[in-house]
């Protein structure tokens, strides 16, 4: 290379292709650089003098050329020599061959080195193949330290400050499987003169003696010489009391002569030094120099000086003393040259006042110092390395005690740098809260507890466990049909082990980010096979887990496609079901696109009859479904299916047995009839239909029915259609029809079916179930009449089941202050209320009411009668009649009233016939047995008559005495015998009035009371119910 001298040395360096990258300097730029920096290793490298060495020379170190670069660093500088072409002459096979020396040349050699400067020792050896090189130092292996480093693949040591130990034989040997060679090279270490002591200044009085000492050394050893006020010592005019002797200069009874100013020059052919020294001689009182009575604050234990600086010609004498008694030397006690007193280990009782007293010929002087000895600062409670998890709170103690005098600053250090403060990090006392730690909390933390004398510090490591952070540099390698290689770089464990890696993909064209896991693997692996369904895209990522959880993931690996195969997954549910008699649809499952495993799949469908054992037909489709038409109507087939795609066959499903169609049933069952007749349930019993009328599967015989009417002719039904689906059992087949309605008129028939359609009906048969029990009475009502009674009342049970016997009424007070037993009333059909007398205002009941029939009782309905405000109730009755407006309502009925007794009057005043329509209808109001005039009216018996109860007088009911009523019989015979006219003239005598009046042909449709059923829907209400409604 042979680069430019310098100075500075530049840096050297080795580029290839370099033809086309000119430097600037250059006159013509032909193209942009593609220089590249030259590869060294243990065959190819540089040496110390720029130059470039093959050990061996290959083939492809045949290159378009060579170049050397120059560069000055503080100029910025790059020269560059003409490029070198290389070329290699054979290609042959070289042989191997033994060690040679490239650099340095021969079995030994020498350098010389200064001391301070950088030492480079180098071998470079030729060999096939390239040599190893070793080093050793005065026989023994060379100790490799911090201050000699080996470089450039063992081929160079490098010191970069030689000293005199550095000096002796340093030996290299290459060596090969061929040989090997040995160089050996001496080191000497030289050096310019250095101070081993320099002359100081030198203050004299009269008569007084001293010398100068200036001793240097070097190699080789430097001479010393002597000069006065810048002349040599031997030419400067001679003083008896001076003497020279190499080194030293000494002065005895020194005058004012010998003030002068001494150079020392120390040299050799290296280089020299110099150094002055002034000689003063003068006559001085002694004085103290600095400050004065100073105030010293010292630690206990500490090592304690007490400055007495002082001047004085001749030199003065020095004594220390406390509180001026004594003189405090030895021990602990020590007093130094320059006036200082020291004192090791200072203790409590060493505190106190400090002389310092000075004294020669010429005079004395004197200086106090005072003490004050602390106790020293000791952390009695040291922070302590930790441990914890991410997210945990952490307190850090530092326990101090000190001085109580001493004000104290503690500071926390974490990684030398002072600690933040901020409402995660806080200081409690002297110690350290950090809550909810996370990784930049981790570090060093170091607590200072620091006071105006000294500082102590305590320091601790706080290691914060964490998720990992995630694999990074995913990379794929050794595709195969069903597999792949992953490998992955681990993130930091952040001091808890990696104990697992979930490898996840991402498989989904349509909709990617949707992640699921693959598989998990140890915590030691970083490289992995993975199973994959081919013919996939795939992205990978991973996450790392630890005893704190999982990492984040990782970012994904390229995508990835895996080879195809044939489908590997039968088609599932396979079925054949025919749609109409003479065909059969194959249908299936399709298989998921992940199960495809390569492109355009397809269907194969094998199918052949059963029973004739013909030969399979096949046919393939892209469809999930396959018809075979031209099928004899429900003619068992054998099915499978299978997948293709481009890369062959899949696995046949198993064969399954499917039906062609199936057609409505020929026959219906006949003999349907029931037995068991309840009057809620009844048995069906039919006879089975031959199977080939069935044309299909047999699935179920259908009973449908419907109620037609009930028993009650006066009852309305829901004639609404049910069924009952019984399943094929043996030759004799029958079933139960439950949740049928008593007392009701039914009808029914029934249906084969299979599994497409239902056969002709079969022949209907009507039947009837007996009476039951009824449903509970309905609208039950509690109303409050009167202040002293209640009044309850009901209707017909909404399904009566049969005809009504009666109802029984049962209740029981449900609040008073006294037991009550439970009483119980019963009533015929026709009677559908009832009043109770209250033994207070307060008095509640609970009632019960259930109707009967013949067969018993039904559902009982039972209530509670409601607290009625009865005194405010009272308290109106007694407040209104003082009322005006009541007053004014009152006195208008009465007019009313009286008008209406005046037409009454004059109607009645003129006697005879009146129209028979003023008096068709009944009046439901209470009609006194006597006229006005006292006479017995018997008109009113008529009215009676026609009643369809007889009413309780209010007052009777109060006193709880029920009046005999009639007997039915006796209603029908009066209700026959008032308006009958003989059934509208079908013959008989018409029956007429007092007044010679008939009364049938305006009573409006009749009605025989025979036809009339008590127990059904007849609700007879007593007269008195509309009076007292209106009270």
């Amino acid at each position: 290379c042979d680069p430019p001298p310098g100075p500075p040395k530049p840096e050297t360096y080795w580029m290839s292709s370099c033809s086309y990258a000119r430097p600037f300097n250059w006159p013509i730029q032909t193209a942009f650089p593609t220089m590249q920096s030259v590869q060294q290793d243990r065959r190819v490298s540089m040496g110390v003098n720029g130059d470039l060495y093959f050990s061996n020379v290959l083939v492809n170190d045949s290159t378009a050329d060579y170049c050397c670069n120059a560069r000055f660093p503080y100029k910025n500088i790059i020269q560059q020599k003409m490029p070198v072409v290389v070329k290699v002459l054979t290609t042959r096979t070289v042989a191997e061959a033994a060690p040679t020396w490239l650099s340095p040349k021969g079995s030994s050699s020498s350098i010389l080195a200064l001391q301070g400067e950088e030492l480079l020792l180098e071998c470079i050896a030729a060999g096939m193949p390239a040599p190893h090189i070793t080093w050793t130092k005065n026989g023994d292996n060379l100790h490799i330290t911090s201050r000699i480093k080996v470089k450039n693949f063992n081929k160079m040591i490098q010191i970069p400050k030689a000293s005199f130990e550095d000096a002796g034989e340093y030996s290299c040997t290459a060596t090969n499987k061929i040989g090997y060679i040995q160089h050996t090279i001496t080191v000497r270490v030289k050096a310019a003169p250095f101070w081993l002591e320099k002359p100081t200044d030198l203050i004299l009085a009269p008569e007084e003696s001293g010398r100068l000492v200036c001793r240097a050394d070097g190699a080789p050893r430097p001479t010393i010489s002597w000069f006065i006020n810048g002349e040599p010592i031997e030419e400067a005019k001679p003083q008896p009391n001076r003497q020279v002797s190499g080194e030293t200069i000494t002065f005895r009874s020194v005058s004012a002569e010998n003030t002068a100013v001494y150079q020392c020059n120390a040299s050799n052919q290296l280089g020299y030094l110099m150094a002055n020294a002034f000689v003063n001689v003068l006559h001085a009182t002694p004085r103290i120099i600095g400050a004065r009575n100073e105030l010293i604050k010292v630690v206990e234990g500490s090592r304690t000086f007490l400055d007495c600086r002082y001047f004085g010609s001749p030199v003065p004498e020095l004594q220390w003393s406390k509180y001026g008694q004594g003189n405090l030397e030895g021990n602990r006690f020590k007093t130094h040259s320059n006036g200082t007193l020291e004192i090791k280990r200072i203790k409590i009782e060493d505190q106190g006042t400090y002389l310092c007293v000075i004294s020669n010929i010429a005079g004395r002087d004197e200086d106090q110092v005072r003490v004050e000895v602390k106790e020293a600062i000791t952390i009695v409670t040291r922070p302590q390395s930790m441990k914890v998890m991410r997210g945990s709170d952490v307190r850090l103690e530092c326990g101090v005690k000190a001085d109580i005098t001493t004000p104290l600053t503690t500071t926390w250090v974490k990684n030398r740098k002072d600690v933040t403060f901020t409402w995660r990090v806080s200081l409690d006392e002297s110690n350290l809260v950090i809550t909810g730690v996370n990784r930049d909390d981790e570090g060093n933390y170091t607590c200072v507890i620091k006071s105006e004398l000294e500082q102590q510090s305590a320091s601790a490591h706080l290691m914060v466990m964490d998720r990992p952070s995630p694999p990074t540099d995913l990379e794929l390698s050794d595709p195969y049909e069903r597999s792949v290689r992953l490998t992955w770089v681990p993130g930091d464990s952040n001091h808890s082990p990696i104990t697992e890696y979930l490898v996840q993909y991402d498989d989904d064209d349509w909709l990617p980010g949707k992640w699921k896991n693959l598989s998990s693997y140890p915590g030691n692996l970083n490289s992995v096979v993975l199973h994959l369904s081919p013919f996939t895209y795939y992205e990978f990522r991973v996450i790392a887990i630890n005893e704190i959880g999982g990492s984040r993931p990782s970012r994904p690996s390229k995508r990835f496609q895996s080879s195809g195969a044939p489908p590997d997954v039968v088609p599932k549910n396979v079925k054949g079901v025919g749609t109409w008699r003479n065909n059969m649809e194959i249908s299936w499952e399709p298989l998921t696109y992940r199960e495809w495993n390569g492109p355009h799949l397809k269907y194969l469908v094998w199918w052949r009859r059963r029973d004739s054992r013909e030969e399979w037909k096949n046919a393939t489709t892209k469809w999930l479904k396959y018809y075979i038409y031209d099928a004899d109507t429900f003619t068992p087939y054998e099915i499978k299916v299978q997948a293709v795609n481009e890369f062959g066959l899949g696995p046949e499903s198993p064969v399954v047995i499917g039906y062609s169609g199936e057609d409505r049933p020929l026959a219906a069952p006949l003999n349907l009839r029931v037995s068991d007749i309840e009057s809620t349930q009844v048995t069906v019993h039919w006879d089975t239909v031959a199977r080939e009328s069935i044309m299909g599967e047999l699935k179920e015989y259908k009973v449908y029915y419907w109620r037609d009417s009930s028993q009650l002719r006066w009852l309305r039904v829901n004639r609404g259609l049910k069924s009952k689906v019984f399943p094929e059992n043996d030759p004799e087949p029958s079933g139960v029809i439950a949740g049928l309605i008593p007392y009701s008129n039914y009808k029914m028939y029934i249906v084969v079916a299979n599994s497409r359609y239902e056969g002709p009906q079969s022949n209907h048969i009507y039947f009837s179930t007996p009476e039951g029990v009824p449903s509970a009475p309905k609208s039950f009502r509690i109303q409050q009449r009167h202040l002293d009674s209640i009044y309850v009342d009901w209707e017909l049970p909404e399904e009566p089941n049969g005809i009504i016997t009666g109802y029984t009424l049962k209740y029981q007070t449900v609040n008073a202050t006294r037991g009550e037993e439970l009483k119980t009333e019963d009533f015929p059909p026709n009677v559908t209320s009832f009043s109770i007398r209250r033994f207070d205002r307060y008095t509640r009941y609970r009632f019960s009411v259930v109707a009967h029939t013949r067969i018993g009782m039904g559902e009982w309905h039972t209530e509670e009668s409601p607290h009625y405000t009865t005194e405010i109730y009272a308290q109106d009755q007694v407040d209104i009649s003082t009322q005006g407006w009541f007053i004014g309502i009152m006195c208008a009925i009465a007019l009313i009233v009286l008008i209406l007794l005046v037409v009454c009057f004059i109607k009645r005043s003129r006697g005879g016939k009146y129209p028979v329509r003023d008096k068709k209808d009944i009046s439901l109001e209470p009609v006194d047995d006597k006229d006005q005039e006292g006479s017995f009216d018997y008109r009113s018996l008529e009215r009676i008559a026609r009643l369809p109860t007889l009413p309780y007088p209010r007052r009777e009911e109060e006193r709880g005495i029920q009046r005999a009523q009639p007997s039915v019989e006796a209603m029908m015979k009066r209700s026959y015998s008032d308006d009958s006219l003989v059934e509208y003239g079908d013959g008989g005598e018409i029956p007429f009035n007092e007044d010679g009046s008939f009364i049938g042909q305006y009573t409006g449709t009749r009605r025989d009371v025979r036809e009339l059923d008590f127990g059904g829907g007849l609700e007879l209400h007593s007269p008195m119910n509309t009076i007292y409604s209106l009270a």
